[in-house]
């Protein structure tokens, strides 16, 4: 998925940036839910648009994706809307010793659901390193389905097998053209 976000970054194709679901009602109905501001990541940042609302929030936000072009385009966006945002370039499989520890919020808003098996493995094992106890993660995924270059996807079964140890507390159907969840685990 690298490549792909790469490439579209590099011609200027970045429809997620838009999506009105990640500046919708649902996200901030849960981050209300969420203890804090404290430390805040961003996996998978894109353009930053999720790290400067939790930013304007009050959070202490890192934020960590792949793609250099990404990171140059959310420390503009930071910059130009006046909040103080870290962002590093960084594989998730191994963002531990890239952005360090003790998180109490982590956001993904569609990396985990590109991944493949062993970088979702990866991604799970380096979730536990980065986040304080009783960590939220608030993630956005894609259900699985079998269409063109889009993410795979991910099913609520699956969240609960390769997350035990986190709690499922949340689970928000959202409709952006195929059907896609916000969730909320805490660590347990």
């Amino acid at each position: 998925m690298s490549i792909l976000y790469r490439f579209a970054y590099g011609i200027g194709f970045r429809p997620w940036e838009h999506a009105d679901v990640s500046r919708g009602a649902h996200f901030e109905a849960l981050l209300e839910s969420v203890p804090g501001p404290g430390r805040a990541l961003d996996v998978g940042c894109g353009g930053g648009e999720l790290s400067i609302r939790l930013a304007r929030h009050g959070w202490d936000v890192t934020g960590i994706d792949n793609v250099p072009a990404a990171i140059e385009s959310a420390t503009a966006a930071a910059e130009g809307a006046g909040v103080e945002v870290r962002f590093v370039e960084g594989d998730v499989t191994v963002m531990a010793d890239t952005v360090g520890t003790g998180y109490g919020l982590i956001v993904d808003f569609g990396c985990f659901h590109g991944l493949s098996g062993s970088e979702r493995a990866a991604y799970r094992r380096q979730l536990d390193r980065v986040s304080a106890p009783r960590a939220t993660l608030l993630m956005f995924a894609f259900e699985p389905h079998f269409r063109g270059p889009l993410p795979r996807g991910v099913g609520s079964a699956d969240i609960e097998q390769i997350f035990a140890g986190w709690s499922v507390e949340d689970e928000v159907s959202v409709r952006v053209g195929f059907h896609a969840k916000w969730y909320r685990l805490v660590r347990c």
